[in-house]
């Protein structure tokens, strides 16, 4: 099955496409002649993902999932949250969000956080949301280099290394993406037969 995922981010198609499977193929907004940016104006994950994925099913008509995805800290009152790819400035550049994220935990001992992905599915222009939460803490030091975002920053719950000291399997195990896409796969698997 063909479907389009709303991204040009090379991480994100690698790591979806591994929960998926060989049973779909990913195409990317640019594969189907959407080159400008996708709006992200909502305020909340929800809101950004169903927002990307209707701007692209109305340009496709294609099937399509858009996901957003939030660092959320106890500490900083659920920030940087959906502002997570844009936290230090208006592009997407993780040194500087991570520069800005330890700057803002300084001298806070709860380093509780969470990621949490949801995904906007169009199936035959029917909406399904489906959300991935893995919890967390924030350390006080970039480790490991696997990965983007946030990644060497954070450690999920149960293990003694961030996200990017883990190979992209390890991170499929326990990551909020991979939670979310799993659910979508679930309900793919489940129309499909």
């Amino acid at each position: 099955m063909d479907i389009i995922f709303a991204t040009n981010n090379a991480h994100k198609l690698t790591e979806v496409q591994a929960v998926l499977g060989p049973g779909y193929k990913l195409l990317t907004p640019r594969d189907c002649g959407v080159t400008e940016e996708i709006p992200e104006e909502q305020d909340t994950l929800e809101g950004n993902a169903s927002q990307k994925a209707h701007y692209l099913h109305e340009r496709t008509g294609m099937d399509c999932f858009a996901d957003d995805t939030g660092l959320e800290v106890e500490a900083l009152g659920g920030a940087p949250g959906v502002h997570s790819a844009r936290y230090a400035t208006d592009g997407h550049d993780f040194a500087a969000n991570n520069r800005l994220l330890l700057k803002n935990l300084k001298g806070k001992a709860n380093r509780r956080a969470r990621f949490r992905t949801v995904i906007s599915l169009l199936l035959d222009g029917e909406e399904h949301l489906f959300e991935g939460i893995v919890e967390g803490r924030i350390i006080d030091r970039e480790t490991g280099h696997e990965g983007f975002g946030f990644d060497p920053l954070f450690i999920p719950d149960g293990y003694d290394r961030t996200f990017a000291q883990m190979t992209t399997g390890e991170k499929n195990e326990v990551s909020h993406r991979a939670r979310a896409v799993r659910k979508l796969a679930a309900y793919l698997h489940s129309v499909e037969k």
